[in-house]
């Protein structure tokens, strides 16, 4: 799967990019029809110990799936946005049984 990641306003590491595409490779085994992926990893100017924003666009046939999560660490923000899409898409496969 071919995965975009772009950071807004700072550079994202090497080791944050590998991280992210190993947990995005994963979701393969779950749906294997996912076309790709855009993940946008933004920092929010505030007080809040969870200023770490990230959101990720996974395209499908038939449709975007797009989550957004506020954390503490990007990689805290990664691991739930994957365990949701992990959720949508085994849904969305058994959804998609069920009319075959």
């Amino acid at each position: 799967m071919k995965v975009n990641v772009q950071s807004v306003n700072f550079n994202a590491d090497q080791k944050l990019i590998s991280f992210i595409q190993k947990k995005m490779d994963k979701l393969e085994n779950f749906y294997s029809k996912v076309i790709y992926a855009d993940v946008f990893l933004k920092v929010q100017k505030t007080s809040d110990k969870e200023n770490k924003i990230t959101e990720i666009l996974l395209s499908i046939p038939g449709g975007d799936m797009m989550v957004k999560k506020t954390c503490k660490t990007f990689e805290e923000c990664v691991d739930e946005c994957v365990n949701s899409l992990q959720r949508q898409l085994i849904k969305r496969k058994e959804k998609s049984k069920a009319y075959a």
